[in-house]
């Protein structure tokens, strides 16, 4: 499932394909409330539904939360134009939910201690 995400680097937190039609959560991540993994499954599926492609999010080694298209060469119905924009617009929209899932990545995975960065 989902071949095409292997070129991403780092730990994948979620992924939907439109062209599988299907959603997949990092098994690693099932400690997370529910109500974040709904949230992550809506916004990954209404954005493959919206411009098509693959959308992955997943953490680099520092913790920073990147989210990642991919389209087959071959999908000539890919909207390149409002995959950017859709991504610019889930960064905007859900600045502070993307936050707060690198601090959760950074303080369980990583083990770093974000006390100060919680005062920030």
């Amino acid at each position: 499932m989902f071949d095409e995400i292997q070129e991403v680097q780092g730990v994948i937190l979620c992924a939907a394909s439109a062209y599988e039609e299907k959603y997949y959560l990092n098994p690693d991540f099932l400690g997370l409330p529910v109500s974040i993994q709904e949230e992550l499954q809506i916004m990954c599926v209404l954005y493959t539904a919206d411009v098509g492609g693959i959308l992955t999010l997943h953490f680099d080694e520092s913790g920073n939360l990147l989210l990642h298209v991919t389209a087959r060469e071959s999908d000539l119905l890919f909207d390149e134009i409002g995959s950017v924009l859709k991504i610019k617009q889930i960064q905007a929209d859900k600045r502070e939910f993307l936050e707060a899932l690198e601090l959760y990545y950074r303080a369980k995975f990583l083990q770093e201690d974000i006390s100060s960065l919680l005062n920030e």
